[in-house]
């Protein structure tokens, strides 16, 4: 590897704002906050949603009712239904 080019390779604190969690990954982020854990200073970065919040991971999504949009098909169709049109 050429020196002087690449961005430097680190360890960084990554801070789940909403749950307050915080996990520490290696990364080339900079940042001008840091903080201390266990006696060593990291950068900080502050993400507003990590696997932590995020509805996909946590199992908290919405599911959309299927049979509620069959029903609504069902009745706007429903009066289309009896009638058959004539041959031209």
């Amino acid at each position: 590897m050429k020196e002087g080019i690449h961005p430097e390779y680190r360890e960084v604190v990554f801070l789940d704002q909403q749950t307050g969690k915080t996990f520490i990954s290696r990364s080339t982020l900079n940042s001008r906050e840091t903080i201390d854990i266990d006696g060593k200073t990291y950068p900080l970065f502050k993400c507003e949603v990590t696997s932590e919040s995020h509805p996909f991971y946590t199992g908290a999504q919405t599911r959309i009712v299927e049979t509620g949009r069959v029903e609504k098909f069902r009745a706007r169709f429903a009066r289309t239904a009896g009638t058959v049109k004539k041959a031209s």
